[in-house]
């Protein structure tokens, strides 16, 4: 347990993320009061001749201070500064405590770090941008470079956007034949009792209205993303009429139509067809791992041969871009492990894949199960993230999206690679919140970009399946809300 004293309380997650890159999962309390203490820990913000300071301090002794200027714009960017220094301040002083952890992305605690080397290089160059990951935020040169690599990639992307009008369209289906070890998302597992219809049923009225809103506010769908759960638990008849009905009301799907297919105990050579004839051209097929006893380790209905027969299905029934998601970190594996399922993959020439760092979730089955459940160390999941780059490298893929999770081993990274052209659109959008998202389903999360103003706004839809139906009305009204007062 780690106990922490701030004289700012409205900063108290934000210090307690810094915590949680050194000490992952521990429990940090306001108080003394609960024993035992790991650690106690003392942020102070203040102000002195026209400066702030942020002080980091242990009971046993250990400090550190970080300053800067106050800024003159306006109250948002002061408490952006604020932040900044105090998680600064924390991190500096716990690396000095804890040497023996990698912190390979320094002080940065937020999902999108390229959206914040992409603001950098806006508000300066490339060079300054670089200068402030290696040297402020204490990221490490490789991870630097990585940031800036996929910012180049990004920016054709991003200049194509007309933050006034572009929207891009979610679909969620929350629902899946099984859980896996590692998952912590709110999806529904397919039983006997019918919820799916319903489901349905209801998501058409999100749909439905979805594209009136887009038509009444004169904007433009960009891309189209149908994911899950696994959007491919459908039928082959449900996957048809969801798709004919979208297609119908929006009238298209702008520059690309993903589906995420995902597992391969759920595609059929009949949903592939389904897919197809309505425009899909882009889908996932997701190993994980091409390990059969890792398979059975974490809950997948499907070996590796399974994997490959559906990718060649699809391949047949005419996809172009097939992404493959991978996970480095699985419990029971090693560097030969992964290797092994990189060769697999790489051999089959996907246009995408997707490496993941192992996120250890607190409602995921592996979290309460960890001591049965031996996870490689962090040095081990660094070399794996890195054999990832080189062998996506290898087959001529760069490196174009990423992202970062909490409790992830080695305080790593998700990235996205891609063959150059055939990069996700939707992925870049989301990640990097250029364009504004229309989410319809559980668990979708409903964002309108305000360009000028560098902000963004958002409607969480609930993660429950049921909640999501009964609130869908007042759902709506906000959504309408969000995206008229936008459009003015």
């Amino acid at each position: 347990m780690v106990v922490l004293k701030t004289n700012r309380p409205e900063y108290r997650n934000d210090i307690a993320e810094e915590i949680r890159l050194f000490l992952g999962l521990v429990d940090i309390a306001e108080t003394a009061d609960a024993c035992p203490v790991d650690l106690e820990l003392t942020v102070t913000l203040y102000e002195q001749d026209g400066r702030f300071f942020a002080d980091a301090s242990t009971a046993d002794g250990h400090s550190y201070r970080t300053l800067a200027d106050l800024p003159q714009q306006n109250r948002l960017e002061e408490k952006r500064q604020e932040k900044r220094a105090l998680k600064i301040a924390v991190f500096r002083l716990l690396r000095q405590i804890y040497t023996d952890i990698s912190v390979p992305w320094g002080s940065l605690t937020g999902i999108r770090s390229t959206k914040l080397f992409r603001e950098l290089t806006m508000r300066e160059n490339a060079a300054s941008a670089e200068e402030q990951f290696l040297h402020l935020f204490d990221v490490s040169p490789a991870k630097t470079e990585l940031a800036s690599r996929i910012s180049s990639v990004q920016q054709p992307y991003i200049q194509s956007v007309r933050v006034d009008r572009d929207i891009d369209i979610y679909i969620g289906i929350p629902f899946c034949r099984t859980k896996c070890l590692y998952c912590s998302f709110a999806s529904e597992v397919i039983g006997k009792q019918d919820k799916l219809t319903p489901y349905l049923e209801v998501l058409k009225t999100d749909i439905a209205a979805g594209a009136a809103l887009v038509r009444a506010n004169g904007l433009r769908v960009r891309s189209m993303y149908i994911g899950g759960g696994t959007p491919t638990v459908l039928s082959a008849e449900q996957l048809h009429a969801l798709l004919s009905f979208t297609l119908d009301v929006y009238g298209g799907y702008g520059r690309e139509l993903t589906v995420e297919a995902g597992r391969p105990d759920t595609i059929t050579e009949e949903k592939l067809r389904v897919l197809n004839a309505h425009g899909v051209r882009r889908i996932s097929i997701n190993p994980q791992t091409m390990n059969d006893d890792t398979l059975v380790r974490i809950g997948r209905a499907h070996n590796a041969e399974a994997i490959e027969q559906t990718y060649a299905l699809a391949r047949d029934v005419g996809f172009s871009v097939i992404n493959m998601d991978l996970i480095a970190g699985l419990p029971g594996e090693g560097v030969p492990d992964f290797s092994k399922t990189l060769e697999r993959v790489c051999a089959l020439r996907p246009e995408n894949i997707t490496i993941h760092s192992l996120a250890i979730k607190r409602s995921s089955r592996l979290k309460q199960q960890l001591d049965a459940y031996p996870l490689p160390d962090a040095a081990t999941t660094e070399r794996m993230i890195q054999s990832g780059a080189e062998a996506a490298s290898a087959i001529g893929m760069q490196p174009y999206y990423m992202y970062r999770q909490k409790y992830m081993s080695g305080n790593l990274e998700n990235t996205g690679y891609a063959l150059p052209g055939d990069e996700c659109v939707y992925n870049i959008d989301m990640m990097e919140e250029t364009t504004s998202i229309l989410a319809h389903g559980g668990c979708g999360i409903s964002k309108r970009v305000f360009g000028a103003e560098n902000r963004v706004e958002r409607i969480p839809n609930p993660k429950e399946v049921a909640v999501y139906m009964a609130k869908l009305p007042a759902l709506l009204d906000a959504k309408t809300r969000l995206f008229s007062a936008a459009c003015d």
